[in-house]
């Protein structure tokens, strides 16, 4: 049989994609293949093109293997541009003369940069983003200038505003829209990406329409806008959209859409049932996809169509994950909220740069739309449910909140999506594939990104993919690994089980022996939770700050507004009258708002950096203790009046409670840990919401354990009854001891015994009935974290070394401006409109503020 000639004009990332589906098909055998470039070099990555400027080479950027086309048989011709198609001689002419016959034809021509038509924009130092010879040129002109700009504030402009960064260029972008990405972001999300971004030295520029470019004083040109406002630059980057490369369509005399794009039905046909179009040349039913997926999917409808396999187009979801400069955003579906019926939910962590966002339908049961910004962890999950029009939870907000209780991060397993998932978008792979892929042999990702491609476009469905994966070897009786992260193949459990025997102290020293690489967040602040439960070590020791978060490190909770909380502890809830004025006199001092909160304490907020060590100077001379509600560890153990005062209570629950907080306080632990103690069953504690809660009877104490409140509840278990005093530390001992030894990393005591093999019942083996033997070992490991304990500000205060990481300046005692709204007779941070407005009131630490109008 004579083979056919498929012509391929376009060499792209769609083009060669294209061409590699092809090679690998059934009905290879039955075609020649040509194709053409206009390029000098083969398909390369233009996804990643800014790391050409991060080190990477050409050659790092290819996407063809060595060999690819000349062990495949097929023709290429680079640096041959195809000027015209002849429909009825079935010919291309190329620009050096050359004409190919073919009896199919592919186009796959791409796009174009936009380039405003500004007066000017084709001065020295203005170019376009989009090829490696592009690339060059901004290289050379940056080795001249000092400024660089970039037009577009979309994807790709902050794509190429990274290029210039990496060169070493004072960046800038200018964005016609009132804010960055406007296609795929809300308000609020583009607000903190456009934050971000100036935070890593890049000035953003919104609401600006740049009207002429001219030469420049300081600079080789000058930007004038349309609002009077000029910006000096020597690079001007246009990078303000695309169009589509339909101008070989047009001269064949193809269909086209009004705006441009060559017409293509579901089969990726144009108007030519010769000529197919892929990628963002091609216009279906309406729409040009300027993403690389789409196109990976017309390629591999045209491939069935050659191979005699039904398949169709149907449109490709935009959605779309991605890191900008450093900083994680995803789109899903209608991030606005289009339908004036739909419903939103909001999320934002100020002081983590957080912000997520979910759409959804008026009965709340179909997802339509998210931004996520600053963390990306939930796009699998919510992309799912948009692909699978599955319906949401009964309360939707849980999809973006924090997820603080230590359990897995995804909402569904797995085993909840059906096999038609697509859980690859780029290569459009389905969770049926990877499950045949594990049926044929693969055993870890490396097999599956070989036998399917997923994980190896855009990157965003890795997890997905791994949680499939690990799920279906899990049902087989294969063992998955459980590596705390990529520095250590070891579990949380193992790595404190490591340091313990070595007597390991240091990061330093815990990764030269067992891990590799310089360590993550993840593994670098488990191994100082770790450091901290076995030897008491302290968050300020200098080999220790790089092991904390921003609480930790500087011994308070950072609020929305860049202030702390201060937050003493108060054992019991139980406080005297000078303490108390003690308080007062300290949030008058330095213009604290003052609250009693949830778990008996009362917490000062809005304190200033600076001013924390002068705050807890005067609370520990008042014998104050830090009440450690930054960290991991034991928060409060809350109390009613018990027999003291109560008609009801049955035993002192007041003196048990400061006992219990005074032998706990200070152990660091996977997750914050809170209890209660209640004298009576009516209760009044909430002990059964705690971690341990102690409730009790005319017989003793009834011990209930693994409980907790939060955003999602659990009701604690009883776990043993009648208990006298010793018994009651003996067993919570022995069980936190256990806990710390055991759990995974961020987990609460409640999916912590949840997931134990046994539960509760082999807990009450471990801890009561001393089945593992270990329990005098455990008892001792409690002794002596409780002997070893030292309050954290007092260790603070005591050496000036540790005092001088809070100083807000190097080189002034000034203290630094906060803006505060007077609420109530209380300061409180103000709203950015209040600012607007001029209702807000500058302060500085150690005025008074009761006297400001």
């Amino acid at each position: 049989m004579q083979q056919q000639k498929i012509v391929v004009i376009g060499n792209g990332m769609v083009g060669h994609t294209f061409i590699e589906k092809l090679v690998k098909s059934e009905a290879r055998q039955n075609y020649e293949i040509i194709v053409f470039g206009e390029e000098p070099r083969k398909a390369y990555d233009r996804v990643y093109l800014s790391s050409y400027f991060s080190g990477k080479t050409a050659d790092d950027l290819s996407l063809v293997k060595p060999g690819f086309y000349e062990e495949n048989q097929i023709d290429i011709r680079l640096n041959s541009k195809v000027v015209s198609i002849d429909r009825e001689a079935k010919t291309v002419t190329a620009d050096d003369g050359l004409v190919q016959d073919y009896d199919r034809l592919v186009l796959a021509t791409g796009s174009y940069p936009f380039v405003p038509p500004i007066s000017g924009n084709d001065r020295e130092g203005c170019s376009v983003y989009r090829t490696i010879e592009d690339l060059d040129a901004i290289q050379a002109a940056a080795s001249k200038g000092k400024i660089g700009t970039v037009v577009g504030g979309g994807l790709l402009g902050l794509e190429a505003a990274k290029a210039l960064k990496d060169l070493n260029l004072e960046t800038h972008v200018v964005e016609f829209a009132p804010r960055l990405m406007p296609v795929q972001l809300d308000e609020g999300g583009a607000a903190l990406l456009k934050r971000k971004i100036e935070n890593l030295g890049v000035m953003v520029h919104t609401n600006k329409a740049t009207q002429i470019i001219s030469d420049g004083e300081t600079c080789i040109n000058k930007m004038e806008f349309a609002d009077g406002q000029t910006l000096e630059t020597d690079i001007v980057l246009f990078s303000a959209g695309i169009r589509p490369r339909d101008e070989l369509a047009k001269q064949a005399e193809l269909e086209l859409g009004p705006r441009g794009g060559i017409v293509i039905n579901s089969h990726c046909l144009t108007s030519d049932p010769s000529i197919y179009a892929i990628g963002e040349c091609a216009l279906h039913e309406g729409m040009i996809y300027g993403l690389v997926a789409p196109g990976y999917a017309m390629a591999q409808v045209v491939v069935d169509q050659l191979n005699l396999n039904e398949n169709r187009f149907e449109g490709a979801d935009m959605s779309t994950k991605l890191k900008l400069m450093g900083v994680n955003v995803a789109s899903i579906g209608d991030p606005h909220g289009n339908d004036e019926d739909a419903l939103s939910y909001v999320y934002e962590n100020g002081p983590e740069e957080i912000y997520k966002k979910i759409v959804v339908s008026k009965d709340g049961k179909k997802l339509l739309g998210a931004v996520l910004v600053g963390e990306t962890e939930d796009y699998g999950n919510l992309l799912q449910l948009k692909l699978n029009d599955m319906e949401l939870p009964e309360h939707p907000d849980m999809l973006i909140l924090p997820n603080r209780d230590g359990s897995a991060g995804a909402l569904f397993g797995p085993d909840a999506l059906p096999d038609t998932a697509q859980l690859c978008s780029c290569y459009d792979v389905s969770k049926g594939d990877v499950i045949s892929a594990v049926e044929g042999g693969a055993m870890c990702l490396s097999d599956i990104k070989s036998c399917t491609q997923a994980c190896t476009g855009c990157g965003g469905c890795t997890q997905l993919v791994t949680n499939v994966l690990n799920n279906e070897l899990e049902k087989r009786g294969v063992e998955v690994s459980k590596d705390i992260c990529e520095h250590f193949p070891y579990s949380r459990q193992e790595l404190y089980h490591l340091c313990q025997v070595e007597e390991i102290k240091t990061f330093d020293e815990l990764l030269h022996k067992h891990g590799k690489g310089c360590g993550c967040p993840v593994c670098k602040q488990a191994a100082g939770s770790i450091f901290g439960s076995l030897w008491n070590s302290y968050a300020l020791e200098k080999d220790k700050i790089p092991l904390q978060d921003t609480n930790d490190n500087y011994l308070g909770n950072m609020q929305k507004d860049g202030t702390y909380s201060v937050i003493p502890r108060v054992p019991g809830g139980e406080i005297t009258p000078d303490k108390l004025i003690t308080l007062g006199d300290v949030a008058k001092k330095f213009n604290l708002y003052t609250k009693i909160n949830g778990g008996q304490r009362i917490v000062l907020f809005g304190a200033q950096m600076n001013d924390l060590p002068a705050i807890w100077t005067d609370l520990l001379a008042a014998g104050f203790e830090s009440g450690q509600a930054y960290a991991k560890a034991l928060r409060t153990v809350k109390s009613c009046v018990g027999s003291t005062w109560c008609r009801y209570g049955l035993d002192d629950s007041v003196t048990m409670a400061i006992e219990m907080e005074n032998r706990y306080k200070g152990l660091r632990s996977p997750h914050k840990l809170k209890m209660g103690v209640s004298g009576c069953t009516r209760e009044c504690a909430e002990a059964q919401a705690k971690d341990i809660g102690l409730i009790s009877t005319e017989e003793g104490w009834n011990l209930f354990v693994c409980g907790n409140g939060g955003m999602k509840p659990r009701h604690a278990d009883l776990f043993a009854t009648k208990l006298s005093k010793e018994e009651v530390f003996k067993y919570v001992d022995r069980l936190l001891m256990f806990y710390i030894k055991t759990a995974d990393r961020l987990q609460r005591t409640a999916t912590w015994m949840d997931n134990m093999e046994g539960g509760l019942e082999y807990l009450q083996d471990v801890v009561i009935n001393d089945s593992l033997g270990i329990g005098e070992q455990l008892e001792a490991q409690m002794a002596g974290i409780i002997d070893t304990y030292e309050c954290d500000w007092k260790r603070a205060i005591e050496n000036p070394e540790f005092t001088k990481r809070f100083k807000s300046f190097v080189n002034t005692e000034e203290p630094a401006k906060q803006v505060f709204t007077i609420e109530r007779g209380q300061v409180r941070p103000s709203t950015t409109q209040e600012k607007l407005d001029g209702i807000a009131i500058e302060i500085k630490a150690k005025t008074d503020y009761t006297n400001v109008a």
